[in-house]
């Protein structure tokens, strides 16, 4: 059964019509799946505010980046990929909105997909390896895709 803030605005309509057509609460919960209390709820709240809409608040300290933070840092981010978190903070920061900290860049930049990679490191070939991939490419310059299927 659902609680009143689980439903959807389809169920919660449905609520309505079907308790201003006189549906008993206990068939309007039944036909919509929900719990009593949730249809009683959201009837009080329907006949009180004229909406249903459940307006509950976030716990927690609200963020300072908005939206529009974010796009601007995804621009920054796009202009120079090779940044630091540390130089884009000072770049956002430069600009005229809230100031932020590392952190929250940090932590914006991870939730818009975007993290920090490094290069991966690979030995550098040999004059003896470049010889021997050489040699091994003109053995095979005139196989074909027939001849190619036999090596594996």
């Amino acid at each position: 059964m659902g609680k009143a803030a689980d439903l959807s605005e389809f169920d919660r309509g449905q609520i309505i019509m079907a308790r201003r057509l006189g549906t008993s609460i206990t068939e309007t919960a039944r036909l919509v799946g929900c719990s009593r209390s949730a249809v009683v709820s959201i009837h009080a709240k329907w006949i009180n505010d004229g909406d249903t809409s459940s307006r509950c608040q976030g716990v927690g300290r609200p963020t300072v980046n908005k939206e529009k933070g974010r796009r601007r840092l995804s621009r920054l981010e796009k202009q120079n990929r090779h940044q630091t978190v540390a130089q884009l903070t000072a770049q956002y920061n430069a600009g005229p909105s809230a100031s932020i900290s590392e952190h929250t860049v940090q932590l914006t930049l991870l939730d818009m997909g975007l993290c920090s990679i490094r290069p991966t490191r690979v030995p550098l070939l040999t004059k003896r390896h470049r010889q021997l991939r050489l040699l091994c490419a003109r053995e095979h310059r005139n196989w074909t895709m027939d001849e190619s299927c036999l090596v594996g």
